[in-house]
């Protein structure tokens, strides 16, 4: 049940943080992710000296992974957008954004709830398939069938491989191939 809310969660941040690279201008958005950002390191600040706020410990506790760095995942998200936005059109960073929300999200509860194949680490045949599909049926509605389906592919490859943070490696490694392949 935890991992799951962790996931819609996920799921909520990616198509919410896409969704504004698309209706932001650029500047507006940097803005935007590194307030998002600099709140984030003030919590990491304040979790790792030991406090815990009521309202936003027990979310922590339901929302994250046990880990060294509280919010290490989520920072590392803003940090992949930021990325994103600075450096590439920011139609490609909202897609790159949106590869990563949907495919980590439905790989992993797909691959929880129903993998029986495994075909690296933890992960399976089945979640991998899954978030692969999601991926490119979410992707073909914005881009081009065929590219969807290469960056869903991509982004399953990379999230199967990456020996960093998937939420900061796939959505800049998703932008430089579609800044290729555009």
């Amino acid at each position: 049940m935890k991992e799951l809310l962790r996931q819609a969660s996920h799921l909520l941040f990616g198509v919410g943080a896409a969704a504004l690279i698309l209706i932001l201008d650029r500047e507006y958005a940097i803005v935007f992710f590194t307030f998002i950002l600099f709140i984030g390191f003030l919590l990491l600040e304040i979790f790792t000296r030991g406090y815990s706020p009521p309202v936003l410990g027990t979310i922590m506790k339901w929302l994250e992974r046990k880990r060294t760095v509280p919010a290490q995942g989520a920072l590392a998200f803003v940090v992949g957008i930021l990325i994103c936005i600075v450096f590439f059109p920011m139609t490609i960073a909202a897609v790159a954004v949106l590869a990563l929300g949907i495919h980590d999200s439905i790989s992993t509860i797909v691959g929880v709830k129903y993998g029986k194949h495994r075909i690296y680490q933890k992960k399976t045949l089945e979640g991998t398939l899954a978030g692969m599909l999601a991926t490119t049926a979410v992707l073909a509605l914005l881009i081009a069938p065929l590219l969807a389906l290469i960056t869903a592919a991509a982004t399953a490859v990379i999230e199967l491989y990456s020996p960093i943070d998937d939420n900061l490696v796939i959505p800049i490694s998703i932008c430089l191939l579609l800044w290729i392949l555009v």
